[in-house]
């Protein structure tokens, strides 16, 4: 083992999938990148991402209280890059960056299915400490959907021929791995 520096430690554990944070309010939009997101409970479903207060998506999703979080697939890696990489300040990114978005069906937010594998509809659980001191927001999940050629009845099925929709896996500076297959464990004897 080599000593890792302490401002990449965090990339150690981080390659759950890469999820496109979107959000809408008064009129205007935005999508963002994030690559800190995880299941905090089972039921009601809750989920935490981190979005840094300084984005115009924190700025969305305070004032509208929702976000969605897509998550997409290994074909989606450049525009994963593109959203993740500018400001929504300075103009629409779904139009710049020619992205198709329907509303979801119970908060009305953005969500992309075109080379996602799902999305995730979410209202904002306001916990100001944990938001202002650690830029993670909680969200409960009121409506969700998934591309049944990689996640059918609550399972992943990574495959040799469904390799464009396995999620990405972001590594830092740019880089992204994919999900490469599965493997079914063994139960212990």
């Amino acid at each position: 083992m080599k000593p890792v520096a302490l401002h990449h430690a965090s990339r150690l554990i981080n390659h759950g999938p890469t999820v496109l944070v979107t959000s809408a309010h008064g009129g205007r939009r935005n999508v963002m990148a994030a690559a800190w997101s995880m299941p905090v409970e089972f039921t009601p479903p809750r989920i935490a991402v981190v979005i840094d207060k300084n984005t115009f998506t924190r700025e969305l999703v305070m004032a509208s209280g929702a976000f969605a979080l897509c998550i997409p697939g290994a074909a989606l890696a450049d525009l994963a890059y593109a959203v993740g990489s500018t400001s929504g300040r300075e103009g629409d990114k779904f139009a710049r960056l020619g992205i198709a978005a329907a509303s979801g069906p119970v908060l009305g937010m953005p969500v992309l299915e075109q080379g996602c594998v799902g999305w995730l509809e979410c209202r904002l659980i306001p916990e100001r400490h944990t938001e202002a001191a650690y830029d993670t927001c909680f969200g409960e999940v009121v409506a969700a959907a998934a591309d049944p050629r990689v996640f059918d009845n609550g399972h992943w099925s990574f495959r040799d021929d469904n390799t464009d929709l396995q999620t990405l896996h972001h590594l830092g500076a740019g880089l992204f791995a994919r999900a490469a297959g599965t493997v079914q464990a063994r139960p212990p004897a």
